[in-house]
């Protein structure tokens, strides 16, 4: 047994710590409502983000951030990615120099267009660090069902760490010391997903979802192959897994926003219709920074770029993919 803290006690924060803990960690969720935090410790529910579903009795929470970082050097990050850097900043004093920080988040820092490890390096200095990733809805999650995903960390030993951390008999950790590929992967499929949403929202079917998976793959792909990735980490748990389960399913929050997107046309209504954090929205602009710095050409997740943009509309975005000059079709082409 580890003693874990976890910090974010929204759906995905609050659904890592039930992991945590149904593999027998003793584990203490921190989360800024003191309202939540006492409905976890009396109620043992979080009607806001998880409805009527029952924690573990075990499971703690607090809303105070000394006694969150005093209860364990192991250190999971499940908060919103573009207020990383801030928080760190505000916890740096309370973070042990030996922690093993994890990250679960999946975007990339706006301004500076770094990935989440690379700001965590950035601020602490640390090099033990690690990410889970994968193809992991909270709502289903939540329920035990059946999943898998990736831990990505600089060492297999660190990885591996990690792995029998998070393993439960319903949660199965592969390792990979492929951190660049698993986080772009991670941070990329958002922006397809939008994708994907739009052109369900704009009435279209299979067809065009599986062409935009698959295009949408390839510029995954290619960006990982031009930062030293290793390609298999695309076709993985953290690359294409992600990418069916955020395309696929009504409960990535990415894809709804699309669908709200294409059906409206209008980032008004969709970030009306869709209250919560949708990281493709935050991290389109940036990947495509990231892409263009190293020569990779990236049509899908521009044409999302500028539809939140407001500079062109999702019927814009489909019809200019539509007359990109095809060229041999090619993984990391």
């Amino acid at each position: 047994m580890e003693k874990v803290t976890v910090l974010g006690a929204g759906a995905w924060g609050t659904t890592m710590a039930q992991v945590l803990t149904d593999g027998g960690h003793d584990v203490l969720l921190w989360g800024r409502n003191s309202e939540i935090v006492a409905e976890i410790n009396n109620s043992h529910t979080n009607n806001k983000y998880l409805g009527n579903h029952v924690l573990p009795a075990q499971l703690k929470a607090t809303d105070n951030i000394e006694k969150a970082f005093a209860h364990s050097s192991i250190v999971i990050l499940a908060i919103p990615a573009q207020s990383l850097r801030d928080r760190l900043i505000e916890w740096k004093s309370l973070i042990s120099a030996y922690a093993l920080i994890i990250s679960t988040l999946k975007g990339i820092e706006l301004s500076t267009e770094l990935r989440m490890t690379e700001v965590m390096i950035e601020v602490l200095g640390t090099n033990n660090y690690a990410i889970i990733t994968g193809p992991n809805l909270a709502a289903e999650l939540i329920q035990r069902q059946p999943a898998g995903a990736v831990s990505a960390a600089p060492t297999a030993e660190i990885a591996t760490k990690v792995q029998e951390l998070f393993t439960t008999p319903y949660y199965r950790i592969y390792t990979s010391t492929d951190v660049v590929g698993c986080e772009l992967a991670g941070a990329i499929k958002s922006i397809i997903a939008l994708a994907v949403g739009m052109s369900i929202g704009m009435g279209f079917g299979e067809n065009t979802q599986a062409m935009l998976i698959t295009r949408g793959l390839n510029e995954v792909a290619r960006i990982g192959a031009a930062h030293g990735a290793d390609p298999l980490s695309a076709a993985g748990l953290a690359g294409m897994g992600d990418l069916v389960a955020s395309c696929g399913s009504a409960l990535s929050r990415n894809r709804t926003f699309g669908e709200v997107l294409g059906r409206t046309g209008s980032m008004n209504d969709a970030r009306t219709q869709v209250a919560k954090t949708v990281e493709g929205v935050a991290s389109s602009s940036a990947v495509v920074e990231i892409a263009h710095r190293v020569g990779v050409e990236v049509p899908v997740i521009e044409a999302v770029a500028d539809v939140v943009a407001g500079t062109i509309t999702p019927t814009q975005a489909l019809n200019r993919l539509m007359a990109i000059t095809t060229k041999a079709e090619n993984f990391i082409r």
